[in-house]
């Protein structure tokens, strides 16, 4: 196997002309968009504005900020700051907050204060962890864990004691709490959370469990498993992976905890086993071979976690990742990519969650907003990128 930067070096003409067609393309997109919070794009192939308390709020502006860093271009840092007082409304709606607080305002403050200093953003972002930190359930006895929903229900059963795998992608506002205040307890509570994703979430193989439902007096006891997003309870939905990957990665560098970048190597470990035939996951990896349902958000998440993971491990080891991760990224710009700055569609065969049924289709390969940040972030870091929101 050929070694990290052997790897990254072959392939770094690649990334830059792809980026070049990025640049290119969002350029254009970013002024059209500025005043959107968008999730997708429409039937005209042009973005969809949605509310500014949806969980993907924040990948709009935070793509933009990843953009701006890159390039230095204006027209980006404009947009991300529109997109980030847009978001204003959801962060005085305390009732509505949920688990996805991460998603939504790390992404553009967090980085907003990393590259600009802007205070603002940055009391925004600790309002934000702050919410986060008073989900944390304790057990009676063992362990802990960050609530997902607020329910009162989901498909009829009860959220209370729930936890979803995407959630280690929110604990990167915690860590930076803990940062910036220099108080440890936000620190102490996502790392409960990983710990306990590792016991209930990570599986023997290396798959993820998407929705684990808790006993209340020892967190670490599952009471019961749902498929969620997946075909069926016991799957493995990809995306769900590809958040456990990245996830444990992140809380790896936050912590230096050798566990965290075991679980990762698991995770990506069997990601990689379950799409190296032609590099593009599926939705749910135990899903039938017919029909071929596609989800290239999964893929563009997987390969900026493979890209860390591979940084963080002996070069001819690392290579493995590094290797998975550029075999992801290629395919898909082969397959899924539209450079063509005439619309606001970039990554397509995006899938929100496995099609169960007929009304579910509505939400299969298209174009989704969090499928363009991470392909977009995957291909900097290719071009040695520094800048890590997370």
């Amino acid at each position: 196997m050929k070694s990290y930067n052997t790897l990254l070096n072959e392939n770094r003409a690649w990334a830059e002309e792809v980026f070049k067609k990025i640049d290119k393309k969002m350029s254009e997109v970013t002024v059209r968009s500025r005043n959107k919070i968008v999730d997708g794009v429409g039937e005209d192939g042009m973005h969809k504005e949605i509310n500014p308390g949806a969980w993907t709020a924040g990948f709009w502006g935070g793509l933009n900020w990843l953009l701006y860093n890159y390039t230095k271009n204006e027209n980006y840092r404009l947009t991300a700051e529109a997109s980030e007082k847009k978001m204003d409304t959801a962060l005085s709606n305390y009732d509505a907050l949920h688990h996805d607080v991460g998603f939504m305002w790390h992404l553009v403050c967090g980085a907003s204060y990393q590259l600009t200093g802007n205070k603002e953003s940055r009391t925004r972002n600790l309002f934000a962890a702050s919410s986060l930190f008073s989900r944390f359930v304790m057990g009676d006895e063992v362990g802990g864990f960050i609530r997902a929903w607020n329910g009162p229900s989901w498909d009829g059963h009860p959220v209370d004691n729930w936890t979803i795998i995407d959630c280690l992608m929110n604990l990167p506002i915690l860590y930076f709490a803990s940062r910036e205040l220099g108080d440890d307890r936000f620190k102490r509570v996502a790392m409960a959370h990983a710990d306990m994703a590792i016991d209930c979430h990570l599986r023997a193989d290396g798959s993820v469990v998407h929705i684990v439902e808790h006993n209340r007096t020892n967190a670490h006891e599952v009471e019961k498993t749902y498929g969620g997003q997946g075909i069926a309870e016991g799957s493995s939905w990809s995306r769900g992976q590809a958040w456990a990957l990245y996830g444990f990665v992140i809380s790896y560098i936050h912590t230096g905890e050798e566990r965290y970048l075991n679980a990762a190597k698991q995770v990506a470990n069997y990601f990689i086993a379950n799409c190296s035939d032609d590099w593009l996951p599926r939705v749910d990896f135990r899903a039938p071979e017919e029909p071929v349902y596609y989800d290239s958000t999964a893929g563009a998440c997987a390969a900026c976690g493979l890209i860390e993971l591979a940084k963080r491990l002996p070069e001819g080891e690392g290579g493995m990742y590094m290797n998975g991760a550029i075999n992801i990224l290629r395919a898909m710009e082969k397959k899924f990519c539209d450079f063509d700055p005439a619309n606001d569609h970039m990554l397509g065969y995006g899938t929100v969650r496995y099609p169960n049924n007929e009304s579910q289709k509505k939400g299969l390969h298209i174009s989704i907003i969090y499928g363009d940040y991470f392909y977009t972030e995957a291909i900097l870091k290719l071009l040695g990128s520094e800048f890590f929101t997370w």
